[in-house]
């Protein structure tokens, strides 16, 4: 399949949207996250159907309210009703998707299978997609290169303030910030973003100037494209107006 994975992450995205869910792709490993009040639904991509497919849906029971798997409209697994009498039987549900039309066919609902749920699990679910700002991941996208996480942006929020004000000190930091516990991030430096410059200061390395900069720089071109999509999605879906002769009684 043309675009792998990730090509199926547009239509059920648009799909889940359209039922009133805000979704974000690849919420911990969760290749797309829906969130409705307090309903949580999670779909997982693959171009084609596997075992592999199965169990990570059944591992997303526990932590969200429905559950889904989406595979092409075209796969061969479609065609038999084995995979259908699994699925039913794991109250997981399953999505044809037509990536050349970007339409999305229920085939099956998820069923009344209720697995015990982790409390924890869903938790940190609800709490990294809304610690998200945006849809920044594209669902089904490999991980090389890195995702956008929440982590990841409390970290490029310091960074921009380092980038911004030069060598500071963590109670400045925190207090510009509004997050007291921001500055933890520079103390465990998991990207080797921070350096030390002097006592009780700290500023960005030059890897953490290119790396900070091209993150930011990739967040504000993918916004500026969903924004021309969704205004492009709303001008096809706008009526043609009318003309004053056609709005006569007939």
């Amino acid at each position: 399949m043309k675009g792998g994975e990730s090509s199926l992450y547009p239509p059920v995205r648009d799909f889940l949207k359209r039922l009133g869910y805000e979704v974000r792709g690849e919420v911990l490993d969760c290749d797309a996250v829906g969130v409705n009040g307090s309903r949580i639904v999670a779909v997982e991509l693959k171009s084609t159907f596997c075992l592999k497919l199965v169990l990570q849906a059944v591992e997303r029971l526990s932590c969200a309210d429905s559950v889904y798997v989406a595979v092409p409209s075209d796969s061969p697994s479609l065609r038999g009703r084995q995979v259908r009498k699994l699925l039913r039987m794991l109250g997981i549900g399953l999505l044809a998707v037509d990536t050349r039309s970007g339409s999305v066919d229920p085939l099956l609902d998820p069923g009344e299978y209720r697995p015990r749920r982790s409390k924890t699990g869903r938790a940190r679910l609800r709490t990294e997609h809304m610690a998200l700002e945006g849809d920044p991941n594209t669902g089904g996208s490999a991980k090389r290169g890195g995702r956008m996480t929440a982590y990841r942006r409390r970290a490029l929020s310091v960074a921009a303030f380092l980038a911004a004000n030069g060598p500071s000190r963590a109670a400045e930091a925190a207090a510009c910030l509004g997050d007291p516990g921001a500055w933890s991030i520079v103390y465990r430096n998991v990207y080797g973003w921070f350096e030390k410059t002097g006592p009780g200061t700290y500023g960005l390395t030059p890897r953490g100037a290119a790396e900070s900069a091209a993150w930011s720089a990739a967040g504000a071109g993918q916004a500026r494209d969903q924004g021309h999509n969704e205004e492009a999605a709303g001008t096809l879906a706008r009526p043609p107006a009318m003309h004053p002769a056609d709005q006569r009684p007939r």
